[in-house]
């Protein structure tokens, strides 16, 4: 992981900033992914795409509010075109994608300032084994239903370069000696956040999800750190810290 901001130097943290700060730390996260996965990365200003295979997708992440019309041009044209599942993330909500046709909800980015989060009650690993990083896919493509990612194939998802990406860190809970839960963290920036928090199917509401958001926040605990967050994770987050700081607007079509 890459090192950690002292309390002289880190950035501010404000609700005001945090969809800027999630925009910037979801482009990070995506661009490692893509990387790893050996995907295309198209970088502009206003936006950061990784255009995958017919079962990775499209990831689109919005990091301006004021895309210009070639950009929005771009990103229709890449949705157009698209051979898998397309997700675009616009933490400003400000960007208008009702012309491709695609679903449209909104969650809550959220910002937790630097401090102790506590310990987790059951076992949490940060992930170095391929073994280990195997159990945390699959605890994420059972806990987040990607039908995509079945039949399972071994590091599609997670591929093993994911962990050589500066910032990136991979966890895993697991309850009586069985991977139950499962995230990803990232620091870009002097900013940290999560992604892919997912519990197994077997181990839902025994706690996998808060335990391996403590076993990663206790990697954070002097960084301010961001998140987009579920409906059905919110009170989690919010009993962790983390407050509301403005909508978040994700598209999705299927493939």
């Amino acid at each position: 992981m890459t090192p950690r901001s002292t309390s002289t130097d880190q950035p501010a943290a404000s609700l005001a900033e945090a969809p800027m700060r999630q925009a910037r730390n979801s482009a990070a996260f995506w661009t490692a992914t893509g990387r790893s996965r050996g995907h295309e990365v198209i970088r502009r200003r206003g936006f950061v795409a990784v255009d995958g295979d017919e079962r990775a997708g499209l990831r689109i992440l919005i990091q301006e509010p004021d895309l210009d019309p070639a950009e929005l041009a771009e990103v229709s044209e890449l949705v157009r075109r698209a051979v898998g599942p397309v997700t675009a993330e616009d933490p400003y909500s400000s960007t208008d994608l009702n012309h491709l046709g695609m679903r449209n909800w909104q969650m809550p980015v959220m910002l937790r300032l630097p401090g102790p989060a506590g310990e987790p009650a059951s076992d949490v690993i940060r992930v170095r084994r391929p073994e280990d990083l195997q159990a945390a896919e699959r605890v994420v493509i059972d806990g987040f239903e990607l039908d995509t990612f079945e039949p399972y194939r071994p590091g599609e998802l997670f591929p093993p370069a994911l962990l050589d990406q500066p910032g990136v860190d991979v966890f895993v809970a697991s309850i009586d000696g069985a991977p139950a839960g499962a995230c990803v963290s990232v620091v870009a920036d002097g900013f940290g956040s999560h992604y892919w928090v997912g519990t197994s199917s077997a181990f839902r509401s025994r706690g996998a999800g808060r335990a391996v958001m403590l076993g990663a926040l206790a990697h954070l605990a002097d960084l301010p750190a961001t998140l987009t967050s579920s409906k059905l994770g919110r009170p989690l987050y919010e009993s962790l810290g983390y407050v509301v700081a403005s909508p978040s607007t994700w598209w999705s079509a299927a493939s």
